[in-house]
């Protein structure tokens, strides 16, 4: 490893903004030097062509060009293991930083306090529709916790966000090493930052600056935002499934773990709901027998109206007259 930071860039379909996100990151002052590793995943658009117009002109610049596509979480572990720098930082494809100072910031933290090892910063939405900000979710933390204190809030965020990797800067060598251990573990989900967010938690001390950093980009479809009820369904089941194995193997059990994952499975529950998707359903009631969750009231209700078919029918068109009203309403 080289005293470089290595920012990486995954992206894929993103030729409205790409440009943006590696402008942000070109423009950091930063007394270490910076490379930028873009993974571009086999995009049909023409965000390709401009990921190689910037590599050909700046030398910081190494491009990864997929000739198929990989999906995110390969997409992302590639490019890790492709960093050369002792620090990493990661910036997605339609999100930008905002501080010029944000890696100097980070840095002069890691370097100062050798058992940190990961800067968290602080952030906001960026409507990509209106092209408005508005708070993020970013929970104020102290400016320096042991790891191993965070680790439930990590697997178990709710409401506020703890960490948010994208703005955050994290070191080298404890994914290296994580990750050489259990190559699986951080390849077998759907996700990649919560993996490294638990495995920076075990190894040290977890740092938070109050700066905003960043703009998290919203109000376009993404992988965690889709309008495809099914989809949805899949992805959060896929993420909550993480949860609950890293809550598992680090014997992670309380009052606030399982209001979690009754959360989820109510949210999960919703969907199939939302759906009218009796094999969702049922998968619903599978995660509710491993993950063993209280139930609640919501959710006795909730499935007591979807083991029927005709209170199920009955519900969706009463949601259905209640959105329209509240729409004729604005």
């Amino acid at each position: 490893m080289e005293e470089l930071i290595s920012v990486v860039v995954v992206t894929y379909n993103q030729e409205k903004t790409i440009g943006r996100t590696l402008d942000a990151i070109l423009c950091q002052k930063c007394h270490l030097p910076i490379e930028i590793v873009i993974g571009e995943d086999g995009s049909t658009d023409g965000t390709r062509a401009i990921c190689e117009d910037y590599d050909k002109r700046y030398p910081q610049i190494r491009l990864f060009s997929n000739q198929q596509n990989k999906g995110v979480v390969d997409n992302y572990f590639d490019c890790l293991l492709a960093c050369k720098g002792k620090y990493i930082a990661d910036c997605a494809g339609d999100d930008f930083w905002v501080d010029p100072e944000k890696l100097e910031k980070e840095v002069c933290v890691m370097e100062q306090h050798p058992q940190v090892t990961m800067v968290i910063t602080n952030w906001r939405f960026y409507n990509e529709l209106t092209q408005q900000t508005e708070p993020g979710h970013q929970k104020a933390l102290a400016p320096i916790t042991p790891g191993r204190e965070l680790l439930e809030a990590f697997i178990t965020q709710m409401g506020m966000s703890v960490f948010h990797l994208c703005s955050s800067l994290y070191r080298a060598d404890i994914f290296r090493s994580c990750y050489q251990a259990d190559p699986q573990f951080f390849r077998c989900s759907v996700t990649e930052d919560l993996q490294i967010a638990c495995a920076m938690a075990q190894h040290g001390d977890i740092a938070y600056l109050p700066d905003v950093t960043l703009h998290y980009s919203i109000g376009n479809e993404s992988v965690s935002a889709q309008k495809d009820e099914a989809r949805q369904f899949r992805f959060l089941r896929n993420v909550t499934q993480l949860s609950y194995d890293l809550a598992k193997h680090y014997d992670l059990k309380s009052s606030h773990t399982e209001t979690f994952f009754s959360q989820r499975v109510f949210t999960l529950g919703m969907h199939a709901f939302r759906a009218h998707d009796a094999a969702l359903f049922q998968e619903t009631l599978d995660c509710e027998k491993e993950w063993q969750p209280k139930r609640t009231a919501q959710m006795r209700l909730l499935f007591f109206v979807m083991r029927h078919k005709v209170l199920w029918c009955i519900a969706l068109i009463m949601r259905k007259l209640f959105v329209n009203l509240k729409q004729a309403r604005r």
